[in-house]
């Protein structure tokens, strides 16, 4: 892959993060991660850079249990600023949650591209990474 995307990672799962790093450098692709332990800290991060497509994500990978903000505050959060990015953010949801409640819940946001149960494999990771 020759151009480079961005990825947000909001997690605060340390052991997942690191896997997940892992994965993408075995695949090659040439990826930017920027990784949030919260929802908030996520949130503020895009509102500062919601007028530059070069700092924006292309994709953000949102775990739903986390402290301070969580995945649900997020997603409420990113429904009313989702409008104002100057490109589009798709997002998915990683979750340890095999609740088809939690995943039912998620459809209500338009903006959610697909529901992954943790861990994302290279190759989900890859076809993810290759649609865009």
């Amino acid at each position: 892959m020759k151009t480079s995307k961005n990825l947000l990672l909001v997690d605060d799962d340390q052991i997942f993060v690191y896997l997940t790093k892992r994965t993408i450098k075995e695949t090659k692709l040439t990826v930017k991660i920027e990784v949030f332990e919260n929802g908030k800290d996520a949130i503020e991060f895009l509102k500062k850079v919601a007028d530059n497509k070069d700092l924006l994500p292309q994709i953000i990978f949102l775990d739903l249990a986390m402290p301070i903000l969580d995945g649900w505050g997020f997603l409420e959060e990113f429904s009313e600023l989702e409008q104002k990015l100057k490109s589009k953010v798709t997002l998915y949801v990683l979750s340890s949650s095999f609740s088809a409640q939690d995943q039912q819940r998620v459809k209500k946001y338009s903006f959610v591209s697909d529901y992954f149960v943790k861990p994302i494999t290279s190759s989900q990771f890859i076809d993810i990474v290759e649609k865009f």
